[in-house]
């Protein structure tokens, strides 16, 4: 956010809705494939198969043709079967159906099952991730094929740092790093094959990171985590120097709260704790925008030192630093806490025209979201229904925080413009109800 330079209010400047509003940076298209691929149906022999290989079930047909592989394999998108080759004994196929035609695959084990790259620990996670791969490539080969041309590298990871220190540490370490990378022909060191677990968005074309496994690679010096066909684009002048950051902003919310084994983001309850400790009074809460760096300097602290960020009134003095830091990380989330499979359902039951019927519609879609992010989402609400518990002092209401929350909660799947602006109504409309009637509908 921007801050005004014309600011009277200590340090902080008033943001107008449009301010308020930022577009998101992740790019949710190849998100929502992963989520439409067909899932594996496994084709279970009728009989029980003789010299079966132990690293193989039910799944496996024995000796058959790929005429009758086909056969069996018709019903549905996503079945799959093994057989034995006629032709050469001891040898194994993976006959999977994908686009109304059988597909067959050489099929490898090695204590780990493979038909390419890729080594699985169960033949249904090799489907698994063989079906997303086919469904999303099938549907955005041209997509996938002009990923890298709008890059955001300069946006994310380390490179949020203000440009000025960038540029500092870009030119303390350019020569250095021009020398440890000639022998990787002039890239960065993102080599390293890399497992993400749970959701992840290539930090170089903001793209979604598809597939159960090897999804992406990483950095081995400063830890950035792109699409293997972006790594080739990465600028060779990384900063080994800040490799040690634990990323905290723009992480997946689910997966952030598993690594660290608590019930919501570390980020929400802190920030949320000070507020409450010393701003719940403050005028415009929320509304008012702290100044950017500073929000930056909050963000930066969370990447570095996790729950060891100092958030007192010593360090940041204006409350508005820390409602500004609060906001952004909602912004960042790659997948917004009202999540996008779930997001019409939440617009539909804005909809409704009956009171009673509309919260009803809300609460079954509140039933519908992930544990962490019903979690985050019903803390979230019992902290603002206490900010309009001093409307008197903060001028802050339900409807003037649904402004602010609206689009920070919630985002529509598809990237549009005319989209966003009809919700923007309806998605107010669901965090004011959300907001007042937190404690029925949690």
């Amino acid at each position: 956010m921007a801050a005004s330079s014309n600011s009277s209010l200590s340090g902080s400047s008033l943001s107008s809705d449009a301010e308020e509003y930022q577009p998101p940076i992740w790019k949710s298209y190849l998100y929502q494939l992963q989520q439409e691929a067909p899932r594996p149906r496994r084709i279970v022999s009728p009989r029980e198969v003789e010299n079966r290989p132990k690293h193989y079930g039910r799944e496996f047909h024995g000796i058959i043709s790929r005429e009758q592989a086909d056969a069996l394999l018709c019903t549905a998108e996503g079945s799959y079967l093994i057989r034995e080759s006629q032709r050469q004994p001891g040898c194994y196929t993976l006959a999977l159906r994908f686009g109304l035609q059988t597909m067959n695959y050489r099929l490898f084990y090695d204590g780990k099952h493979f038909v390419g790259e890729k080594r699985f620990e169960s033949i249904h996670d090799l489907v698994t991730d063989g079906l997303i791969t086919l469904y999303i490539e099938n549907k955005a080969a041209e997509y996938i094929a002009k990923m890298t041309t709008n890059p955001i590298y300069e946006q994310v990871g380390y490179t949020s740092l203000p440009k000025e220190k960038v540029t500092r540490r870009l030119s303390r370490t350019k020569n250095e790093s021009k020398r440890r990378h000639v022998s990787n022909e002039g890239n960065s060191s993102v080599e390293k094959v890399h497992t993400f677990r749970g959701p992840h968005w290539c930090e170089y074309c903001a793209n979604f990171m598809w597939g159960l496994i090897a999804q992406g690679v990483r950095c081995s010096d400063c830890g950035l985590n792109v699409h293997k066909q972006c790594s080739k684009y990465v600028p060779s002048d990384c900063q080994p120097d800040l490799k040690r950051i634990k990323k905290v902003y723009s992480c997946d919310l689910t997966t952030l709260v598993k690594a660290h084994n608590t019930p919501r983001p570390m980020v929400v309850e802190m920030c949320i704790q000070e507020i409450e400790s010393r701003g719940l009074k403050s005028e415009g809460l929320y509304r008012v925008s702290g100044f950017t760096e500073h929000i930056e300097d909050v963000k930066m602290a969370f990447d570095r030192d996790g729950d060891k960020t100092d958030l007192s009134s010593t360090t940041y003095p204006d409350i508005n630093i820390i409602t500004g830091a609060l906001k952004l990380y909602f912004r960042d989330l790659p997948i917004p806490v009202i999540t996008y499979d779930i997001y019409s359902k939440f617009i539909e039951a804005a909809k409704v025209s009956k009171p009673d019927e509309r919260l009803e519609a809300i609460h079954e879609s509140l039933m519908l979201l992930p544990p962490a992010h019903f979690e985050t989402l019903r803390y979230l609400m019992i902290h603002l229904k206490k900010v309009t518990q001093n409307e008197k002092e903060n001028l802050m209401g339900a409807e003037n925080l649904s402004i602010v929350f609206g689009p920070t909660l919630m985002r529509p799947p598809e990237e549009n413009a005319m989209t966003s602006l009809n919700d923007m109504r309806h998605q107010r409309q669901v965090v004011q109800l959300l907001i007042q009637n937190e404690d029925v509908l949690f």
